[in-house]
């Protein structure tokens, strides 16, 4: 049994959460996918992604906003050493290198409309909301000018190889409130954690945004190597250079005795 005093306190807190809500003005994002896991098998041909939800206002918020969505479908980030070759006396050699420590391994982004067309250019760099704005956070001394071609070289890589990708037309959105997007995931994506950043914008302005997460694992064989070498990298390491060597060994008797 709780105390006259304690259910005071109980509803004294309830009373404040209530009044809390009932002033917030802003929208509020609730974002779904339709996998939260996404596993890796032999012969994986890419997965399509369905991001969807609402954008809910509190009683008294703005009932007729228009909202534009951008959704944004982030992979693992991993360091990437980036070299250029060049031509020298007849010969292609690497004439400069640059080194980006956060590099995301997948990027999407899937909007409404066009993100020009959404919001203006600081906006959209510090929400990253288009392959011309990722922060890819280079490293070491390097001019300026070199160091955007290379970010520049780098994003038009993965575009080609199917990672990076802009869809101004890939969100829809029904009823002025509830939206989705499809996001591809080509066969070659990294496995790792995955996650999806979707922002209501009205006016120029953020007014909410929401993260999920996704999961992309290697299950089956593929997977148990893969777990087993990162656990136990040491004696990972030994058993393939012993089964190495043994391979070595019998074709090496195969063919003397052929």
């Amino acid at each position: 049994m709780h105390s006259p005093f304690e259910r005071a306190l109980k509803f004294g807190f309830l009373g404040l959460a209530v009044l809390s809500l009932s002033a917030q003005r802003e929208p509020v994002l609730v974002p779904e996918v339709s996998q939260s896991r996404i596993e890796v098998r032999q012969g994986f041909t890419g997965a399509n992604l369905l991001l969807y939800g609402a954008v809910i206002d509190p009683v008294g918020g703005r009932e007729r906003t228009q909202y534009d969505i951008v959704v944004v479908l982030k992979g693992p980030a991993e360091p990437v050493r980036l070299r250029e070759k060049d031509r020298i006396a007849g010969i292609w050699m690497n004439a400069g290198s640059s080194d980006f420590r956060s590099v995301p391994s997948f990027f999407a982004v899937a909007s409404s409309r066009p993100v020009d067309e959404i919001v203006d250019e600081r906006t959209a760099a510090i929400y990253e909301l288009g392959t011309d704005f990722i922060q890819l956070s280079p490293s070491g001394e390097i001019e300026p000018e070199e160091q955007n071609r290379f970010a520049a070289g780098l994003v038009d890589m993965r575009q080609r190889a199917g990672l990076y990708k802009v869809d101004p037309d890939g969100v829809r959105i029904s009823e002025g409130v509830l939206y989705q997007a499809r996001i591809a995931l080509p066969s070659n994506v990294i496995t790792g954690p995955y996650t999806a950043e979707t922002f209501a914008i009205a006016e120029g302005r953020v007014l909410a945004s929401a993260t999920a997460e996704i999961e992309v694992a290697k299950v089956g064989l593929e997977g148990q190597v893969v777990n087993a070498a990162e656990r136990s990298s040491l004696l990972y390491g030994l058993v393939a250079i012993i089964l190495s060597l043994g391979m070595g060994l019998i074709a090496g008797r195969y063919f003397n005795r052929s």
